[in-house]
């Protein structure tokens, strides 16, 4: 079928309104094309990653190597999922990879542009590492919170630092009891 807009739109799930390049606290999940486990195993609650898994950590971390505003909270490589807490933060902010000093104003990239940096970058990595150029890693989107006070902050903390010990409960997991689970209420990031 060729590309109709009154059947093919897709709905953005992000905030109405927001600016996602302001400074604060984010929830993110990124999960692999269709759900495949292809970053590790876990055992007896232990993440083990392989390769591709230890490429997305060190891609996840990159963000704040590359992006001066970027700073990386509490968050985890899954079987085939990421969640991380990103802040984003102007205060002594060093530039970034595309940045020149140009007065006192640096543009800085939003969420979604960080969130694409990653994916292209771990993407890359783990194609070269497969000998498999071109071939799609990541679920087209992404799905994100914002973190708006303290206690959300250190609940979503607890929930990334303990998801390797819920796999099985994990909606994300595409053998777990629970994968078809509706959204509940009393999710860390619904405070």
């Amino acid at each position: 079928m060729a590309y109709d807009q009154r059947y093919h739109r897709r709905r953005s799930i992000r905030l109405q309104g927001c600016d996602y390049s302001q400074e604060g606290a984010y929830f993110i999940t990124i999960c692999a094309r269709d759900k495949a486990c292809v970053f590790g195993k876990l055992v007896d609650g232990q993440m083990l990653p392989n390769d591709a898994g230890q490429i997305v950590a060190e891609a996840w971390q990159w963000l704040a190597a590359q992006y001066g505003h970027v700073e990386l909270d509490e968050w985890v490589v899954m079987p085939n999922h990421l969640h991380g807490i990103i802040v984003i933060s102007y205060a002594d902010c060093r530039g970034g990879s595309r940045t020149a000093p140009t007065g006192t104003t640096m543009k800085r990239k939003p969420l979604g542009q960080l969130i694409g940096a990653f994916k292209t970058v771990s993407t890359k990595r783990i194609n070269d590492l497969r000998s498999t150029p071109g071939v799609g890693l990541w679920q087209r989107n992404y799905y994100e919170h914002i973190i708006r006070n303290e206690e959300s902050l250190n609940r979503i903390r607890q929930y990334n630092a303990n998801n390797p010990l819920q796999w099985e409960l994990d909606r994300e997991n595409p053998v777990g009891a629970h994968r078809d689970a509706p959204l509940h209420e009393d999710e860390p990031w619904r405070i």
